[in-house]
């Protein structure tokens, strides 16, 4: 059978990859289309558009992506009218996704089934979005608290326990190292926006904590490969010392005491392999107006969300100086117990481990009903 997926960013782009892996296992002959990156052309996918440069940080940098968006957005919709794959699979990017699904149905009036991976709006409790998701497509959230809103409202929804806890194994405690040394993690995001106001923040607070350690050494985590030549270069101008970069945040933490990471699915990742980390988030100030009206919750990072405690302490706006970074992630560093078993409460609270195959067999038993 043929599958469409609609990928924004990376972190879309690794779940859509891991879901494709597993329908092989139950679809052997499976053939896959979509919008994504490096990561979906390597897995096997036939790319129909290049999501590079799509995501961006707050509505105000959104703006010049419109009109392309837009018509990427209406070109897709007609695409898959006209290809008919067994089944549509949105992934995550709320925006585009939900208007592409609103597109479908209701322009275009296509029958075909329609999934949606993390559904937007998953800690927004917006009734008029979910109702809408629900109209168009068939919601698949990785969150309890999401399912149980859908609920709550009489809308259908799915909940199989969260992707990546079946992907990811926690490490063991590891123990401290020297007072003069270590290695820190650190992953400023995958944005343009992201990188630019992640990456000083980072290399000031690795400079701060080298100079109290003076054999400590510093990952970078690039998500693609223009983050990586944004990291490069600041690497070079910053002249940072004892700093490699690798690509992705499994690769980035496999030899890190902890980290320093950007706001979003990595925080989760570190979470689930059992990494000491700090969240650090800074928007322009124009958007903090904005932020705090579409956030009604205390924090920002996942797995505080998903526990309602701040497990990992976020460090936010002007916040995040270099020295508080530092001190942060140092006390983390000395004493990881603490966080590391609040991350083992976290894990059992994202569902079962198996959701992906759980995922994957719903995925192909709807394809087959097409």
């Amino acid at each position: 059978m043929r599958y469409f997926f609609s990928t924004g960013e990376p972190s879309g782009e690794a779940i859509a990859v891991l879901l494709a892996q597993e329908i092989r296992k139950l679809d052997p002959a499976a053939e896959f289309e979509g919008i994504g990156g490096r990561r979906m052309r390597e897995a096997g996918f036939t790319l129909w558009r290049d999501n590079r440069g799509w995501a961006s940080m707050g509505p105000l940098a959104a703006i010049p992506r419109i009109p392309k968006l837009l018509n990427a957005m209406l070109r897709t919709a007609f695409h898959i009218r006209a290809t008919k794959p067994d089944l549509v699979v949105l992934v995550d990017f709320g925006v585009f996704n939900l208007r592409l699904a609103n597109t479908l149905r209701r322009r275009l009036h296509y029958a075909g089934p329609i999934l949606d991976l993390f559904p937007p709006g998953t800690w927004l409790d917006n009734a008029e979005k979910a109702r809408n998701v629900s109209d168009v497509a068939v919601p698949v959230t990785a969150f309890r608290h999401q399912y149980d809103f859908y609920r709550s409202l009489g809308l259908r929804v799915e909940f199989f326990g969260h992707p990546l806890a079946e992907r990811y194994r926690m490490r063991p405690l590891r123990p401290t190292p020297g007072s003069d040394g270590g290695v820190v993690a650190m992953l400023p995001g995958s944005r343009s926006g992201e990188l630019r106001r992640h990456i000083p923040a980072m290399a000031a607070a690795y400079r701060t904590l080298q100079h109290r350690r003076p054999n400590l050494r510093g990952i970078f985590g690039a998500a693609d490969d223009r983050g990586e030549r944004t990291i490069r270069e600041a690497v070079a101008r910053e002249r940072l010392i004892g700093v490699e970069i690798a690509r992705g945040v499994e690769a980035a933490v496999a030899n890190a005491d902890g980290a320093w990471v950007s706001s979003g699915t990595a925080t989760l990742e570190c979470a689930l392999l059992g990494v000491p980390c700090i969240g650090i988030y800074i928007i322009p100030p124009i958007l903090i107006r904005y932020g705090h009206r579409m956030i009604r919750h205390r924090y920002i990072m996942l797995p505080n969300l998903v526990l309602e405690c701040e497990v990992i302490p976020e460090l936010l706006q002007e916040k995040a100086t270099a020295e508080a970074l530092a001190d942060a992630l140092e006390s983390e560093i000395e004493n990881p117990a603490i966080q590391y078993a609040e991350f083992v409460k976290m894990r059992e609270a994202l569902g079962p481990p198996d959701a992906l195959k759980r995922c994957a067999s719903y995925a192909v038993a709807l394809a087959r009903a097409s």
